[in-house]
């Protein structure tokens, strides 16, 4: 199982791979997006199909690939905009999408966050 922080960005990409890819042609496409495939960061690629997934990164020394297979039914990725070609996750998200649940189902509570005067003085632990 993969273990990640909030420091770690999780990249999405909108486009279905093949599949047969492995460390080199899944680094090629993020290097490609822009992206730094040394970083550190996750990026995660869907099949055509839907039914697999691949995760990349680079861990201290080399790439890790970590890859899913749904016996049953297609992971459910988020709406990803026209024209966009990958799109951020939380850890949370990522876990969800491997467990095959639909993202677009699932709703979150509002995180609270100060704003303006209203809390100035306010004690902070």
């Amino acid at each position: 199982m993969l273990s990640l922080t909030c420091a770690v960005r999780i990249h999405l990409f909108a486009h279905p791979v093949d599949m047969r890819q492995g460390f080199d042609g899944l680094a090629a496409r993020v290097r490609a997006a822009g992206l730094d495939a040394f970083s550190g960061h996750v990026f995660v690629f869907v099949s055509r199909r839907g039914d697999r997934v691949k995760v990349l990164t680079w861990e201290r020394g080399g790439f890790a690939l970590w890859y899913k297979r749904l016996e049953i039914g297609r992971f459910r990725r988020p709406h990803i905009p026209p024209g966009t070609t990958q799109i951020h996750l939380d850890p949370d998200q990522l876990a969800l999408l491997l467990a095959g649940i639909d993202l677009t189902s699932v709703r979150r509570p509002k995180v609270w966050e100060p704003h303006g005067d209203r809390h100035k003085g306010a004690s902070v632990i």
